[in-house]
């Protein structure tokens, strides 16, 4: 290692490969150029024998012959890349007088030295994706040394970056490879990270390094151990801002210190496209704001204590017509699960996410003004409709249970199943009507939100799982119906079922909680859709759905094949009515209807068909078990009576 930022030894990155040069023939006409090429003054000598230490892997360039004038190590005669006879003995070394600029070849020359981010090659007035490329894999390879550089080394390194950024783009065309952007855009976002992470410097009580460039401005605030405040002032930017909780972040960690690093990209969204925002209705999308970047760099404990809260100017007008999402980057795609608009106006939108990563404002704007309208229109009339079939459904939910509860049945009736969908149906739809009402005072608490879709997801599977148990009743109801009774109290107690209908869905949610815990708690406080997680609910929906129906078929067959066999006395076509009737009722007390939600993709009515009738299955079960139970009528009948002549008699 050298002991200044010129001097040390010689190593050049070929194929993206950094190697070093042998000291075959090495003199101070070679040294001198190195010197040139690093924007070093001149040359003091030229080092051989591993003066600096052996270098490791490959070995580039032997018998190097240079005249003393050429621009860069390449253009001097060797052996060939690759091409030598020597061991890293023998690798060479330069010591030059000083740096008076970052160089601009075509080869990279690195010295070893403590400054490595001073000697990293330009690609001005290069269009080659292989010359960025190539830049972002020289300053990957210095940032992985974990040393710390100055403010003008990194902002030096950052426009150079910035700069070749935009001329690959100047030269692509529209219909550039979508993948590459993504790719090149998570390569700046992760050198651009770890650059700001070494201007991180450890301190007592507080500190703070900011820096404003054409392409991106930055914030780093860093607290110590001995640190006085109560809170660290917001960090700003020209279009954007952050609050975090780092004092709280700090007191969590062992040496009792953190840092932020606030980074806004003003010319990000040229790689990280809004069209990379994936939504099921085809929309026209717009980056609303800056891309910006929060991260904890150098903290062991990165565990956030509360919701981060992003204000993020437009920077564009804001279509009236338009809905607004915020958004974190995942790799090759704009998401928005863990983030949520928490509110807006024409001018700015603050958004509060639960973890740190790289977001955007996105709006979606409909591909033309009349389905804009008509669209606003069906959501309103749609969401009127949910409400008041939910509600609807809440109230038979009810008076079925108050009739399971009150009146007198058979005592070969068993109408456990019945119950427990009611009582947990009740609750999944109350609550889930609830949050949605009060989403804005509900969605800023992260661990409520969370908690709710955790219920949600055990009240609507646990409804799911006695459904099938009611079909599998109804089935052997019909398959024996001589024996029913007997046949429930030996094999299908209402103990074991009870254990049965609660105990597959909190196992499930379990699971699900300890695989993957911030799973829970999306934008509407229910299951986020990333990472395939809405399946621990539709995988287990699936197969009861799937079972359900074959039992549904079953038993219609069979019922068919019994009441062909019976010499009824009442009317044929009157007890056809009744039981076409109730063959439909029963589809939706059974839950068969929630199929209609995996067919749905854009058509609103079948949306609407699929509210309706999922909606009113309290009203179903009312009408099937209630109403049309003669004995249940006239239980009724007696009650009414009795209310009747309580109130003559007042």
């Amino acid at each position: 290692m050298g002991s200044s930022s010129c001097s040390g030894r010689v190593e050049v990155l070929y194929n993206g490969i950094w190697g070093t040069v042998c000291d075959d023939g090495w003199d101070l006409s070679d040294a001198a150029v190195v010197c040139r090429q690093m924007g070093c003054g001149d040359v003091i000598e030229a080092k051989s024998v591993a003066y600096f230490g052996q270098g490791s892997g490959q070995i580039w360039m032997d018998d190097v012959k240079c005249a003393g004038n050429e621009s860069t190590l390449k253009n001097c005669s060797s052996n060939g890349w690759g091409v030598n006879n020597c061991s890293h003995q023998q690798d060479a070394g330069v010591i030059c007088q000083s740096v008076t600029d970052i160089s601009s070849t075509d080869t990279t020359v690195r010295p070893e030295t403590t400054s490595a981010g001073l000697n990293i090659t330009r690609c001005d007035g290069q269009t080659s994706g292989g010359c960025f490329q190539n830049l972002l894999a020289q300053i990957e390879h210095i940032t992985a040394e974990g040393q710390g550089l100055s403010v003008t080394v990194v902002t030096n390194i950052l426009t150079m970056a910035f700069n070749a950024s935009e001329n690959i783009l100047e030269t692509s065309s529209s219909s550039a490879n979508q993948t590459e952007l993504a790719s090149s855009g998570n390569r700046m976002l992760k050198i651009s990270e770890k650059l700001v992470s070494t201007l991180v410097k450890p301190t007592n009580t507080s500190d703070n390094v900011s820096f404003i460039l054409a392409a991106v401005e930055g914030q780093v605030f860093m607290v110590g151990p001995n640190v006085t405040l109560d809170k660290i002032p917001r960090l700003d930017t020209t279009n954007s801002s952050v609050e975090i909780d780092l004092i709280g972040i700090a007191r969590n960690n062992n040496d009792r210190s953190a840092s932020v690093a606030f980074l806004s990209y003003n010319k990000m969204e040229n790689l990280l496209k809004p069209d990379f925002f994936n939504t099921p209705n085809k929309t026209n999308k717009t980056m609303m704001s800056t891309v910006i970047l929060a991260t904890l760099p150098k903290t062991t404990n990165t565990k956030l204590t509360k919701p981060v809260n992003f204000t993020l100017k437009h920077i564009r007008e804001l279509d009236p017509n338009g809905s607004l999402s915020c958004v974190y980057w995942n790799t090759s795609e704009w998401v928005v699960d863990g983030c949520s608009v928490l509110k807006t106006n024409s001018s700015f939108t603050v958004c509060s996410c639960v973890h740190l990563s790289t977001f955007a404002l996105i709006m979606q704007s409909p591909l033309n003004p009349i389905s804009s309208f008509k669209g606003e229109q069906s959501n309103s009339l749609l969401e009127q409709l949910n409400l008041v079939c939910v509600t609807i459904g809440l109230v038979f939910f009810s008076l079925a249970l108050l009739t399971f509860a009150l009146c007198q049945w058979s005592p070969g009736v068993n109408n456990v199943a019945r119950v427990n969908i009611c009582i947990t149906l009740l609750l999944a739809h109350l609550l889930f009507l609830l949050t949605q009402q009060f989403l804005s005072l509900i969605r800023p608490d992260q661990v409520l939100c969370a908690v709710i879709s955790g219920v949600l997801h055990f009240l609507f599977l646990s409804g799911f799982v006695w459904m099938f148990i009611e079909a599998v009743l109804l089935f052997i109801c019909v398959t024996n119906l001589s024996r029913i009774s007997s046949k429930k109290r030996e094999v299908l107690s209402n103990g074991f079922l009870c254990v049965i209908g609660y105990t597959v869905s909190l196992v499930v949610v379990s699971v699900s909680v300890g695989l993957v815990p911030e799973g829970y708690g999306s934008e509407h406080c229910w299951i986020k859709m990333d990472k395939g997680f809405i399946w621990s609910f539709l995988g287990p929906v699936s197969v009861i759905l799937a079972l359900n129906m074959i039992l549904f078929i079953s038993i219609i067959i069979r019922l068919n094949s019994t009441l062909q066999n019976l010499n009824a006395e009442i009317s044929q076509m009157k007890q056809t009515k009744i039981l076409a009737f109730k063959t439909l009722a029963q589809f939706v007390v059974l839950g068969c209807s929630w199929i209609l939600g995996f067919f749905i993709n854009g058509s609103k009515e079948l949306e609407i068909l699929f509210l309706i009738l999922n909606s009113q299955q309290g009203t179903f079960i009312f009408l099937i078990y209630c109403i049309l139970n003669n004995e249940v009528r006239q239980q009724y009948r007696k009650c009414f009576r009795r209310l009747c002549c309580g109130l003559k008699q007042h």
